[in-house]
Order: structure tokens, then sequence, then C-alpha cells
């Protein structure tokens, strides 16, 4: 579907938050899951797709990352950051009897994101993961005879028309995920609704497995060329044990000299590097755009 914009569903997820600060009147598309949407990017059902890569709270999501390393020709174009509140909602029908909730539903992260209050609220109930937050809600709304409640946002609480009995349950007031904005041919947004903060650069690197030291001098090269690093983590390679890659940030636009330099210069100790974006990235407060349902 030419233009449209492919993202984690159902409505009401956060990362539909991020589709709407980001994108203007295009066609949104939601999938069930990430590789369903990653899926429908390198099969060219949809022109960007939107996923979450990383929470402040939990830490990378591992599947995004995986199918990014997977899927070579699909590339990072930008990245929002958007801040994560959780709110508990019930059917309106359940409002009196919410805290004595038989089974609380929600995506895993925003299970661990608001750990305290189910512990202190509902300690013999037994949270149920789910594909999203917007997947929980919905199924709360479609099941008004039972006495169940899900994690999610204002924006699914609006969109499935539910109670929030609860708000700001999240253990962390300072928590924010990072979306990346997906491109099969690596075109570049040419206008988003938000104004940049900044670029980045995105490397992917395999050490070679014979060579100590080696990863003292990938990181060496960037040092001396005084290239700011915002992140670096290993993933394995699922080959065998021992066996990662390492994704590193770079706080820098992709330019003629200074990266390509450090890229020739890890491949000379026989790494393995590509390049999973070079991109502007924004941050989304809240306020000042109209998100839709």
């Amino acid at each position: 579907m030419a233009g449209a914009i492919g993202y984690l569903g159902p409505k009401g997820t956060f990362t539909k938050i991020a589709v709407d600060s980001m994108f203007n009147g295009e066609v949104k598309k939601s999938y069930k899951t990430i590789p369903e949407c990653v899926d429908a990017i390198q099969d060219e059902e949809v022109e960007y797709a939107v996923l979450p890569l990383e929470n402040t709270i939990e830490g990378t999501v591992n599947i995004t990352l995986d199918y990014l390393i997977q899927a070579k020709e699909v590339k990072i174009v930008s990245e929002v950051i958007v801040p994560i509140r959780q709110h508990l909602m019930v059917h309106k029908d359940n409002v009196k009897s919410w805290k004595e909730l038989d089974v609380v539903y929600s995506h895993a992260h925003a299970i661990a994101q608001c750990h305290t209050f189910l512990h202190d609220e509902f300690k013999n109930v037994e949270p149920q993961t789910m594909t999203s937050t917007g997947a929980a809600a919905e199924f709360v709304s479609k099941h008004p005879e039972l006495n169940i409640g899900a994690i999610a946002n204002h924006l699914a609480a609006e969109a499935y028309e539910l109670a929030i009995v609860k708000k700001d349950i999240h253990d962390f007031s300072n928590n924010h995920t990072r979306f990346v904005v997906l491109h099969k041919k690596d075109i570049p947004l040419t206008s988003t609704r938000l104004e940049a903060k900044g670029n980045k650069t995105t490397l992917i690197i395999t050490l070679p497995s014979d060579n100590p030291g080696t990863l003292h001098q990938v990181l060496a090269a960037f040092a001396w060329r005084k290239l700011n690093l915002s992140k670096i983590e290993s993933r394995p390679m699922k080959t065998g044990l021992g066996n990662y890659y390492f994704l590193i940030d770079i706080e820098a636009k992709m330019d003629d000299i200074l990266i390509p330099n450090a890229i020739a210069e890890m491949e000379s100790l026989g790494c393995q590097v590509s390049v999973l974006g070079s991109y502007p990235y924004y941050l989304y407060n809240g306020n000042g755009v109209t998100l839709t349902v």
C-alpha cells in the first residue's frame, strides 16, 4: 500500500502514539506482532514501519533488534522518543469492583514497568501478557462479563471506551521508549510533525573469533576520532554460545570521513560492519500534536 505506515497495533498502543506524532494524514495500518510489521515493509505492503526499540526501564526490545539484523535491506530512517504513562483501566460496567480484579492484562514490558503497583494492589493476581497494551485494552472491552483490567495508555482507554481507575501506575516517572521508523530503501522522511533534536548512526559489528582484544580496538577507533557513543550492546548471533553481534549508536550523522574511516579501520581488524541507519531523532513531549484513535 503506497504511502501507508505500518505499526505494532492494534489502535491504542504506544506505537500508535509514536506514529501519530511523526505522521500526518497518511494511511496507518496496524499489525499484531513485530515480525508481521517487519515482513510488511519487506514485502512493500507499507512504505514505512514504526516499531519500539528500547525502553528506559526494560531496555532493548530484543525481537525488534533481532529482526532488524536479519532484514538487512530494511534501514532506520528516523527515531522518536515518547514518554510512557501507564494506567489501569476496566470496562465501565466494572468500575466499582476494580480492586477485586481476577486478572490484569498487558504487554510484558508494561507489566514489568508497573511491578510495584501490581504487587501492592493485586498480590494474589497473576498478570497475563498479551501482544500489546492495545490488545489488552481491546480484550477487556469485549468481555464486560469478566472482572478484569488492562494496563495501557490514555489513547487505549478512549479507543475502547474503558474507564481509567488508577492513573500513572508505572514505577518510575522518567520512563520513555525509543521508536524507530523503518524504510526498505533507506529513503529519509522529507517532513515530520516534530523538530529534530540531533542525529544518530547505528552500526552492527561482528568481531573476528580468533583475535583477542578486538573489542578494545573497535572502541578505540571511535575514541580517538572523538565520536561519542550513546549505546553499545551485545546480542547473540544464534550460531553458538559466545558468538555475538555488537550494536553501537554513534551520536553523529554519517559523514564522508570520520565514520567511514572508523568502519574501514574496524574492517581491517577482521570485523564485519553493517549500517542499520543514519537518521535524525525527535522528542515527543505529549503536547502540541493531536493524536487520532
